[in-house]
C-alpha cells in the first residue's frame, strides 16, 4: 500500500516517529513489522492477513520499544479500541503515540489465509463491526471500506451456549478448559494484560495455580475474563493465538454482552468515555445484594 509507506517514510525522515509498527509479508502470511529505516517502509503491507492487534506493542509490559523513540502505530478499529482502553486507563498517553488509521473491510481468520473474503474465511469479530474508519487517529489511509461479509458463527454459538442448563454449560467448558496447556499465549497477546505481574504468576500466596490441571486452567480463565469485564476490544488474538483452539473469545464476548446490558457501555475508541471499572454511579440498581 502506497500511501502507507509513503506516510511512515515521511514520519521516519522528519523525526516525527522512531519507530513504525505495522505489517509486512513473513513465511507463513503476514507478520508484525517494526521499521526504523525509511528505507524499510517498503515492507510495509496492509490487506485481509493484517490480522494481529498491533496496540499490544503499546503494553507497558513492552516498554524496550520505547527506546526505539516515539511509535507511530498503524491501528484497525478495533486496535483502535484497544488503544483508547490504554489511555484512559493511564498505561500511555495519547502525545507519546502517533496512531495511523486504516479503513478496514475486514480480516481473515488468520493470517496464513488468501483469496478474497467472505463469510467462510472472516474473522468472526467483524461481522457487523461499526468502526470501518477509526476515529481516534493522528491520520487516516485507505479508500472507503464497504462493509464486511456477515457471519453469524460466534452470536449462533453464543445463543447455544445460553440455551443449556448450568450443567451441560459447565459441562462444555470443563471439557474445553481441560485442553488448556497454561502457556499464557492469550496474556501475552493481549493489549489490555497490562499488568507487571500477572496474578497468574504470583506465588506468596498463590492465587492461581501454575500446573495445567483442570483447576487452575478454569481459575486462570474465568480471572482473566473478569479482568477484561468492560475492557476487552472484541480484537479476539486470545483465541487466535492459542494452540488448543479454546473458544475464548465467547466467554470475553457474553461478558462484553452483559456488560452492556447491565451497564449500557461497550468498548469504543474514544478514551474519555466512562468505563464501568472505575468509575462509580448512585444510580447502579445493586439488585445482586441482599
Amino acid at each position: 500500500m502506497r500511501e502507507l509507506q509513503d506516510l511512515s517514510r515521511k514520519l521516519l525522515e522528519d523525526d516525527d516517529a522512531g519507530v513504525v509498527i505495522g505489517w509486512e509479508e513473513g513465511p507463513r502470511g503476514l507478520r508484525p513489522a517494526f521499521v526504523t529505516d525509511p528505507e524499510d517502509t517498503k515492507r510495509l503491507i496492509f490487506d485481509p492477513r493484517a490480522v494481529h492487534n498491533l496496540a499490544a506493542y503499546l503494553s507497558p509490559r513492552r516498554a524496550h520499544l520505547r527506546e526505539k523513540g516515539k511509535a507511530a502505530v498503524v491501528v484497525k478499529g478495533c486496535d483502535a479500541r484497544a488503544v483508547a482502553a490504554l489511555i484512559r486507563e493511564k498505561q500511555i498517553s495519547r502525545e507519546e503515540v502517533i496512531l495511523i488509521g486504516i479503513r478496514c473491510a475486514g480480516v481473515f481468520r488468520d493470517s496464513s489465509c488468501t483469496g478474497s473474503l467472505s463469510a467462510e474465511n472472516i474473522a468472526d469479530r467483524c461481522s457487523g463491526c461499526d468502526q470501518r474508519e477509526p476515529s481516534l487517529v493522528d491520520h487516516l489511509i485507505g479508500e472507503p471500506a464497504p462493509e464486511p461479509p456477515g457471519t453469524s458463527r460466534r452470536s449462533e454459538r453464543i445463543d447455544e451456549l445460553d440455551s443449556m442448563t448450568h450443567e451441560e454449560r459447565f459441562a462444555f467448558w470443563r471439557a474445553e478448559l481441560a485442553r488448556c496447556v497454561r502457556c499464557h499465549a492469550c496474556r501475552e497477546v493481549c493489549p489490555l494484560c497490562v499488568c507487571e505481574r500477572c496474578v497468574a504468576d504470583k506465588t506468596d500466596p498463590v492465587w492461581i495455580e501454575s500446573s495445567s490441571h483442570l483447576r487452575g486452567c478454569f481459575s486462570w480463565h474465568m480471572t482473566h475474563a473478569m479482568h477484561l469485564a468492560g475492557r476487552c476490544s472484541d480484537c479476539g488474538e486470545c483465541e487466535r493465538a492459542c494452540p488448543a483452539g479454546i473458544p475464548i473469545s465467547l466467554i470475553n464476548r457474553r461478558v462484553a454482552q452483559v456488560v452492556r446490558d447491565r451497564f449500557g457501555y461497550q468498548a469504543a475508541d474514544d478514551p474519555e468515555a466512562d468505563a464501568p471499572i472505575g468509575t462509580f454511579r448512585l444510580d447502579d440498581e445493586e439488585e445482586f445484594i441482599k
